[in-house]
């Protein structure tokens, strides 16, 4: 996450990694970019975008119009695109992760920036979907998220769905296969800072700066924002086998993620 409005990943700067790996990165940079660009996210390609596809799936196909916001370098932009044959658009508060992003030549129709809160090049209800992943961790106030809200409702049209994804600050200290939220017998309330490790795809970790969400918080904002029909979902591995690919997910126990799933699904549409 580069700034206040639309960012990637678990957003924020990244501290210090106590693992060996790089030292600080700040994401916004290019060299934060590359960086995030190497975390695995083993996670949340088990009980995070696998669903977040499967809800936009039942509502948009071909000729919709879908819009990541916070797509950081793409990724998930990328297999949306090809997954469910939408035109796909990727808008991020950081102009080096959309450079990363154009350069990986991904099915994405085209990358677009966000500055003070708006993406100007895109009209109101121009979308038919809009997904968020992992980007609201960044934010450090309700009055950002309601911002960020009010935003992706300008650019759906009416009866459009939203899904956010999202980790549960409830689940802190535990160690998942990618991640881990705060520290070990952490408690956190809204807005208070915690530390988010992410793994690398070499095996080492990131440790960043992040803000406590509690899942709870959404529906509200989200109503104050102009959406409706609010519902909140925690994927479990037992739903999650029915999805993803069996090598993939033989190739770990997933035993933490069995005891406390740590990641929610909220869906709304626009009013």
């Amino acid at each position: 996450m580069s700034d206040s409005s639309a960012g990637t990943g678990h957003g924020g700067a990244s501290g210090e990694d106590r693992h060996g790996g790089e030292g600080p990165v700040a994401w916004s940079g290019q060299e934060g970019a590359r960086a995030f660009a190497a975390v695995d996210a083993a996670t949340d390609w088990l009980l995070g975008y696998p669903f977040v596809f499967r809800i936009l799936a039942a509502r948009i196909g071909s000729g919709h119009v879908l819009v990541d916001y916070g797509c950081g370098p793409g990724t998930v932009a990328d297999h949306a695109a090809r997954l469910l044959g939408a035109r796909v658009l990727g808008v991020d508060a950081s102009p080096e992760m959309l450079e990363l992003a154009r350069r990986s030549g991904t099915a994405v129709a085209e990358y677009h920036l966000v500055a003070d809160n708006r993406t100007v090049c895109l009209a109101d209800g121009s979308a038919d979907a809009v997904m968020c992943n992992h980007v609201l961790a960044s934010l450090p106030t309700r009055e950002s998220l309601l911002a960020v809200f009010r935003e992706i409702r300008r650019l759906l049209r009416p009866g459009a769905p939203f899904v956010l994804l999202a980790t549960d600050p409830a689940c802190s200290g535990t160690e998942y296969a990618s991640l881990r939220i705060g520290d070990p017998g952490g408690r956190y309330g809204p807005g208070d800072e915690l530390s988010v490790r992410l793994r690398r795809t070499d095996g080492t970790w990131q440790e960043m700066p992040n803000h406590a969400w509690p899942v709870d918080v959404y529906p509200p904002l989200l109503e104050r924002a102009g959406f409706r029909g609010v519902v909140q979902h925690r994927p479990t591995v037992e739903e999650a086998l029915g999805l993803v690919d069996a090598e993939f997910a033989a190739a770990r126990s997933w035993s933490a993620e069995r005891a406390s799933p740590p990641l929610v699904i909220t869906t709304a549409f626009a009013a």
